[in-house]
């Protein structure tokens, strides 16, 4: 979603844009301040990229238990601070994005090299290095945890800019992941945080070279400033989501699941259907079903557009609220227990605001003559906007469900399955995922749902065809520390405002000890070798800089 600035949140934007307007860094240039988080995150990278697959497994797994025990709590946190969705919801999200993620992808594998002796093309895995992530107020602590979890699987360092009005729980969760992934063995600043996401700080670290890609999630004006920052950036864009209940679905669950899914977390997943698409022979029976949604009669309904669409622009205040709040708001009185709006509209057209995304739980409701008919309205629905992004059909039709497919214009569709679940990989064998790639379509360079193998390349070692291949079995080019991992020398970050740094710059434990270097009572040999392993990485980095 893009929600236009309102006259109320002043300088600020929209709670999907990701930044904040906001006068300038006083303490030191953007340029500089990015430079120091960025310079240690290079580091970081460069020395984790050298971890086998054990090592690694080691990290992901420490990190994606801590996000798990904190998830109850960060998705409190979330809902005060942002005042958007339920924390029950929010606590599913961050459990099914932090243990639930590491399980999904437990048997992959992006650290070990592959041979292919029939193509006789050896595969050697290489991470992105440096990844800066942008991550949105309405899926604050969940897409945290979902991309630094990727960027651990697949060996990259990656610094997280939160939207302004998430800061301080996203900043918080950043740094517990930090210090678990220090514990479990993990570089010191392979996770960094940008405390105080300032504009000019934002566009610096974007288009900095030290950045190898940017992932954005969020509306359509960051997604594009990522794509204008002359880095590699992989972004998404905006959904509004038709869903088709055809006269052969089973009512009764497609009821169930709709409501499910428009009220999960108050509509605030961009997976969320947007409009209900019913033929005309089932409306009637799949309405009454719908327990919890209240249908709005016609005055009711131009109550509830005014209210969302002053102007008709939609009104961000009414973001991840719930039925009940929009309903007082709008002059509306609704059953107890209301957790839908349920709007009727006669067509999907652009001068009808809503047929447009709404991440709150207001659900337009459009009677079609037949599948066919509905499947023409599904298209004019994103034609408004949301091409590429996701779809769902209730049906129990294969011929109506491929014709729906082939010809709704977006690269996911859930079938017999709340969308908002269903699209995120959480109720599907989708990818788990909380940035949803809208293709080419959508105008975005990903799509699918962003997953670990968006973060690695691969370097294909290719034999001649007439040449003999050769025996790679057991060979593994990584050489991981055998000790403690050397901590980051002096980082040029560890004073600024609006930077956090994780760990103390004494340097993480061993491999899954969890202790510390300093105080260890090392002997002067170890101390001469530490000294010369800092002042090569000094050398490193200098020559960075200059270059």
């Amino acid at each position: 979603m893009s929600p236009e600035m309102s006259p109320e949140m002043g300088p600020e934007m929209g709670p999907e844009m990701g930044v904040v307007m906001s006068a300038p860094v006083t303490t030191d240039s953007p340029a500089a301040a990015a430079g120091g988080m960025l310079e240690r995150a290079r580091w970081a990278a460069r020395t984790y990229a050298r971890y086998d697959k054990a090592s690694v497994d080691r990290v992901v797994a420490a990190v994606a238990r801590a996000g798990a025990e904190s998830a109850t709590r960060y998705a409190e946190w979330a809902v005060r601070e942002t005042g958007f969705g339920v924390a029950e919801h929010k606590a599913r999200k961050n459990v099914a994005c932090s243990t639930g993620l590491a399980e999904a992808y437990a048997g992959d594998d992006y650290v070990s090299p592959r041979a292919d002796p029939s193509g006789k093309i050896l595969s050697i895995p290489r991470p992105a290095g440096v990844v800066f992530a942008l991550t949105p107020s309405t899926n604050p602590v969940a897409t945290v945890y979902f991309k630094i979890l990727l960027a651990l699987m697949t060996r990259n360092a990656i610094v997280i800019s939160p939207h302004p009005m998430a800061k301080e729980c996203c900043a918080d969760a950043a740094r517990t992941l930090a210090e678990a992934a220090v514990a479990a063995g993990a570089p010191d600043g392979v996770i960094q945080v940008v405390e105080e996401p300032k504009l000019p700080l934002v566009e610096a670290m974007m288009a900095s070279p030290l950045v190898d890609v940017v992932v954005a999630t969020g509306g359509t004006p960051v997604v594009r400033a990522a794509y204008r920052s002359g880095n590699p950036a992989l972004g998404v864009g905006p959904g509004n989501v038709p869903v088709l209940v055809d006269r052969t679905a089973d009512l009764e669950s497609a009821a169930r699941l709709i409501v499910e899914s428009k009220s999960f977390d108050n509509s605030i997943l961009c997976t969320n259907e947007s409009v209900l698409i019913a033929e005309d022979a089932i409306a009637d029976r799949l309405v009454s079903l719908m327990r919890g949604a209240h249908l709005l009669s016609e005055a009711e309904r131009d109550r509830v557009r005014d209210a969302l669409f002053p102007g008709g622009t939609f009104d961000t205040r009414f973001v991840g609220k719930d039925a009940t709040w929009i309903a007082e708001r709008a002059g509306v009185r609704v059953p107890p227990g209301t957790t839908v709006l349920l709007a009727p509209i006669d067509a999907a057209v652009p001068e009808e605001p809503l047929a447009h995304e709404k991440l709150c739980p207001v659900l337009a409701l459009l009677r079609v003559s037949s599948a066919t008919s509905g499947i023409a309205a599904a298209k004019a629905v994103l034609r408004i906007t949301g091409a590429g992004h996701s779809a769902a059909i209730h049906s129990t039709d294969p011929r109506t469900i491929m014709e729906y497919g082939a010809a709704v214009p977006v690269l996911r569709i859930s079938v017999n399955s709340g969308n908002s679940l269903g699209s995120s990989g959480i109720h599907t064998n989708l990818p788990i995922s909380m940035t949803i790639g809208t293709g080419y379509v959508g105008g975005s360079s990903a799509g699918g749902n962003l997953q670990p193998g968006d973060l690695v390349n691969w370097t294909r070692v290719a034999y001649h065809v007439d040449a003999p291949f050769g025996d790679f079995a057991g060979l593994d080019p990584w050489s991981p520390p055998d000790g403690p991992v050397p901590g980051y020398p002096e980082p040029s970050n560890a004073r600024r405002p609006g930077l956090a740094v994780p760990v103390e710059a004494s340097g993480p434990g061993g491999f899954g000890s969890g202790g510390s270097t300093a105080g260890s009572g090392a002997g002067a040999p170890q101390d001469a070798l530490r000294d010369e392993i800092r002042r090569l990485i000094l050398e490193e980095l200098a020559s960075l800089v200059r270059s």
